[in-house]
């Protein structure tokens, strides 16, 4: 029972992200069978893939007829920020206490959990930091699939035909990231966030989304190591 009070601490930790996550999924079913993908390849996507916003890209991309090359080469552009993600998890989670495999930690490596990790994980217990990380991907995960599933299967007619719930659905993205940005935003000087966001906005002028936030991402990058070697 010792092992499991991390993960279960984890698991209720992850309620705020789930939150966020579950009505985005609905969203991401829906626009997966309107974009005639079947209800189970919708929750197939959202089982293997697991990108949040990369998924909405990727069913785009697959209704548009791109080809196999250009989609898989757009979504790892758009994910390749957890290769940053992972060493600071990772340099939390101390070897001798760690029991599950890295690619286990490594799958339920999202935004939102490792926003949440970075400010909550140095607050655990060093024996209990991989519980309570691997609770809080577990819940994350388990709204994200749940809210595909509900959205793909049972939610079509009724919220496909409701015009203000669609806009409200739309709307829960934009809001979760800013939500994430309120959260790093204690932890992380403000230029860092100005130029990366900056650089974002530039890139958007001239670049497709996917490069914008690519360009903002190494923008952010560089300024945070340069602060860090400053100290």
């Amino acid at each position: 029972m010792t092992r499991a009070r991390p993960f279960l601490r984890g698991l209720a930790d992850s309620v705020s992200i789930g939150a966020g996550y579950f009505p985005v999924a609905v969203s991401f079913g829906l626009a997966a069978v309107h974009a005639g993908l079947s209800p189970l390849m919708a929750a197939f996507i959202s089982v293997v893939v697991y990108a949040g916003a990369s998924q909405f890209i990727l069913i785009s991309l697959v209704a548009s007829a791109a080809s196999a090359a250009s989609v898989v080469g757009i979504v790892l552009l758009m994910n390749l920020r957890h290769v940053f993600y992972g060493p600071s998890i990772l340099a939390r989670l101390e070897r001798r206490h760690r029991r599950l495999p890295l690619f286990v930690l490594a799958a339920g490596l999202t935004d939102e959990v490792f926003a949440t990790s970075v400010s909550r994980l140095a607050q655990q217990p060093p024996a209990e930091r991989e519980g309570w990380y691997a609770g809080l991907q577990l819940g994350a995960y388990m709204a994200w699939v749940g809210g595909t599933v509900a959205g793909a299967w049972f939610g079509r007619d009724w919220i496909g035909h409701s015009a203000v719930l669609s806009q409200t659905l739309g709307f829960v993205l934009p809001a979760l990231f800013f939500a994430l940005l309120l959260e790093i935003g204690r932890i992380v000087p403000f230029y860092v966030l100005a130029g990366a966001a900056a650089a974002t906005l530039a890139g958007l002028l001239i670049w497709p989304a996917y490069a914008a936030i690519m360009a903002g991402m190494l923008v952010g990058a560089a300024l945070g190591g340069r602060g860090g070697r400053s100290d």
